[in-house]
């Protein structure tokens, strides 16, 4: 059943892609919690109903899966796990695919949401990268590395000084620091050679290779 559209931006032997935790990883990967406690089962259909509303999709369950779906989801949403178990978990209800249509969707917009809540210390873009990364990962358009290493970068301190290379948020344009100015925003060249200003928070540090 194809199901997705495009996005609007777990347990360990749920899925192949693993999140189990490395040294990798800043602390704020690696602590647990029931993060998804406060959904219950019924609050992942309305929300898969909404969707398939406003995509002209019939909203159903599919009778292979669904009930299967709902006792999983039912018995381990109080289970504690990192935030990357718990991405993987709902990445692996949209492969099981418990409804007619977007799945994928459904399973990405909670994924975005306690994402956006987990790192409320983030300045407003980075949360909102954090929370796209976390959608798409469960969309199953990124891979965990993708994630991980997205996540590390944003949760970076935000220093830049003339000469440091960076990226924007989704990576779409490189350059270079130039003067930082005295208001704390900072000017830099793109790779293009368009001189720019922008506040720190909507850059990030580009890795050496």
């Amino acid at each position: 059943m194809s199901d997705e559209s495009p996005l609007r931006s777990g347990r360990k032997s749920d899925t192949g892609d693993g999140a189990s935790g490395g040294a990798g990883e800043p602390a704020s990967l690696q602590g647990r919690a029931a993060f998804l406690a406060h959904w219950d089962w019924q609050s992942v259909v309305r929300l898969n109903e909404r969707l398939c509303e406003s995509g002209r999709a019939q909203h159903g369950k599919n009778s292979e899966t669904h009930a299967a779906c709902k006792k999983e989801w039912l018995e381990g949403v109080h289970i504690q796990r990192t935030l990357l178990e718990t991405l993987d978990w709902l990445r692996s209800f949209h492969r099981k695919a418990p409804f007619l249509f977007f799945n994928g969707n459904t399973f990405a917009e909670i994924a975005r949401t306690l994402t956006d809540a987990f790192f409320t210390e983030f300045p407003h873009a980075r949360r909102r990268e954090a929370a796209s990364l976390a959608a798409h990962y469960v969309a199953g358009v990124l891979d965990q590395s993708s994630v991980v290493s997205g996540v590390i970068s944003l949760a970076e301190k935000v220093d830049f000084k003339p000469g440091d290379r960076v990226k924007t948020l989704k990576g779409s344009m490189n350059g270079t620091v130039l003067p930082v100015l005295s208001d704390g925003r900072v000017k830099w060249r793109a790779d293009s050679g368009v001189e720019l200003t922008s506040l720190p928070e909507s850059l990030i540090r580009r890795k050496k290779r």
